[in-house]
């Protein structure tokens, strides 16, 4: 016997359908319908009809969708998988090394099941924490995930909820950890059809997407529900250690109690029920603390969120690229600033917004901050998807990572950024024609607002926009592919052994630099970062008794405490200093 069980608030009656049988749910307080069926269990299939509709729909919070997003839900028994994993605790933020990955393209084959043969390459590198990006069912077979409409299964052509918790015990078994990428702001156009059952959305609001995600209006409260209980679903049942939560910016929510709060409050508290540790980091360009800041201290207690001013500062000054939001970016100051104080903009006037912008990050650690040079939005919302190294110099690529990787945050490296990939990283979709056209469409025109040239913007509908995307994992050994790994190996090596490089303190964070001579230091006590992107080699003090410890370029030059830097190269000195 299963018990169905549907909240359509403003419906007149509700029907499940199980194997082309037709059965009504009875109305039960505040929304919920209700409906026990003998024959039902896990493998059964079945779909709602709200009214008089005669179009059957998959079930709101389905945990299996084997015929894609139009077709209908199955049962799932969560108990039923045997995890191999009891007593995992995943080893703490603090000291995480992130790894971004898309699993449609971090493999040839695009499935769970197939990543897990890479895990070993993950862990030798030294990463802690694998993170995926969006696997909740998204119409068609290929795409980034941001399009997810049935929020509680697992993409079916990546292997479905089962392939999923093996990849998760995976990971655990080889000691990695593994954060999901959750997006709570908006869903897909195709295949959304949450609108049919209760008001999930408001028209009050306006999102980039449509209409906003209803977190404040009549109806809230168990909209609000739907997607707390989908966060703590992924931590409980799948066993992921953490989440991401897609741009936090996006919720409109005005209530005393905001979703951001709730959400990070029932995920701690579901740590109390199992015993392990979870994380919830936020992706916000509010570049406002309290998103990371403790609820008694009148903050949302998000355990961390990603460090755009970071990453914008670092890659204009490696590129000299200042179109768009890189407009409030460009000088070393910048990258000094972001360094010491996280915010570049905190406060202050932004020339990309047109008014001021921002808070100052006062009392908190790093550690509450990832830092990164690459991302899936940083490379795929490119024109072509070019990854750093695609566009700066290989010594560049080499100074983005030694800074990622020694700044005073959580560093994260996304897939393939370690070899120096060959593959870009595009925008690909798999939409029905119609849809699939205007996407196209909209994408030219908004990379044509960048001044790119449309003509150069890669189609998202073309299968081979997907298929260049892929890792092409047989370069790692070869060449300059090789060279950059075997550096980003060391960084990482070096991070472990350096007490001072891992510390969190930004009080603790000194940085010098020249705008003239464009050269930067940053000092992690002991330890100094220092690298030079001048056309000629520059000359700098590097302190008492420094030793070059990790260098990028053999012409580093380190005589009575004067290092010498060729251009566009990094090197990382151990001091006496106290």
């Amino acid at each position: 016997m299963h018990r169905f069980r549907l909240w359509a608030p403003n419906a007149e009656k509700a029907r499940v359908q199980v194997d082309g049988k037709k059965h009504p749910l009875e109305r039960r307080e505040g929304g919920w319908w209700q409906a026990d069926a003998d024959a039902a269990g896990p493998g059964t299939d079945y779909a709602y009809l709200v009214n008089d509709e005669d179009r059957a729909l998959p079930d709101p919070r389905s945990l299996w969708q084997p015929h894609g997003v139009h077709g209908p839900s199955r049962v799932l028994d969560h108990a039923a998988f045997a995890w191999s994993d009891a007593g995992w605790q995943a080893p703490s933020l603090k000291s995480a090394v992130i790894y971004e990955l898309h699993i449609g393209t971090f493999t040839p084959e695009g499935s769970f099941d197939a990543a897990q043969a890479r895990l070993d390459a993950l862990r030798e590198l030294g990463i802690t924490h694998v993170e995926l990006m969006p696997v909740a069912s998204f119409p068609g077979t290929r795409g980034w995930g941001y399009d997810g409409v049935d929020l509680f299964a697992p993409h079916e052509p990546y292997g479905g909820p089962e392939a999923l918790k093996r990849f998760v015990d995976a990971c655990h078994a080889k000691g990695l950890a593994v954060l999901l990428d959750v997006v709570y702001n908006h869903l897909g156009p195709a295949g959304n059809y949450l609108g049919k059952f209760g008001p999930y959305f408001t028209h009050a609001h306006h999102t980039p997407w449509g209409d906003a995600v209803n977190l404040e209006s009549a109806g809230s409260h168990e909209v609000r529900r739907f997607f707390c209980d989908n966060a703590l679903m992924w931590l409980r049942d799948y066993h992921f250690d953490g989440l991401r939560l897609d741009a936090v910016h996006a919720y409109i929510d005005r209530s005393a109690f905001h979703f951001m709060e709730q959400i990070a409050a029932e995920v701690h508290a579901l740590e109390a029920q199992t015993g392990r540790h979870y994380v919830v980091i936020a992706e916000s360009d509010l570049n406002d603390p309290r998103v990371v800041t403790a609820r008694e201290a009148g903050g949302y207690e998000m355990d961390a969120q990603w460090s755009d001013d970071f990453h914008h500062a670092l890659v204009t000054a490696l590129s000299g690229d200042r179109s768009g939001y890189y407009a409030d970016f460009g000088r070393l100051a910048d990258l000094a600033k972001s360094l010491r104080e996280v915010f570049v903009v905190d406060g202050c006037y932004s020339q990309y917004r047109k008014r001021v912008h921002g808070r100052l990050v006062r009392g908190l650690p790093g550690w509450r901050f990832l830092g990164y040079s690459q991302n899936h939005d940083q490379v795929g919302n490119r024109a072509k998807g070019e990854r750093l190294a695609h566009f700066v110099s290989p010594g560049r690529a080499k100074i983005a990572a030694a800074l990622e990787l020694t700044a005073p945050f959580v560093p994260m490296i996304f897939q393939g950024e370690e070899w120096a990939a060959s593959a870009p990283f595009q925008y690909f979709t798999d939409h029905d024609a119609e849809l699939g056209k205007l996407v196209s469409e909209g994408r030219k025109k908004e990379f044509a607002a960048f001044g790119w040239d449309p003509a150069e913007v890669p189609d998202p509908q073309a299968r081979e926009t997907f298929e260049r995307s892929k890792l092409n994992w047989d370069e790692r050994g070869q060449g300059a592919h090789a060279q950059m790994l075997a550096w980003y190996r060391k960084l990482i090596a070096l991070r472990r052994l350096a007490p001072e490089i891992a510390d969190g303190d930004l009080a603790r964070v000194q940085v010098r630099f020249s705008e003239e001579e464009q050269w930067l230091a940053m000092e992690r006590g002991r330890w100094t970062v220092a690298f030079s992107l001048a056309q000629k080699p520059v000359t700098l003090e590097a302190g008492s008794g420094a030793a070059v410890v990790l260098g990028s370029s053999a012409e580093i030059a380190l005589r009575d405490n004067r290092l010498t830097l060729p251009p566009d190269s990094v090197v990382i000195l151990q001091t006496s200093k106290e």
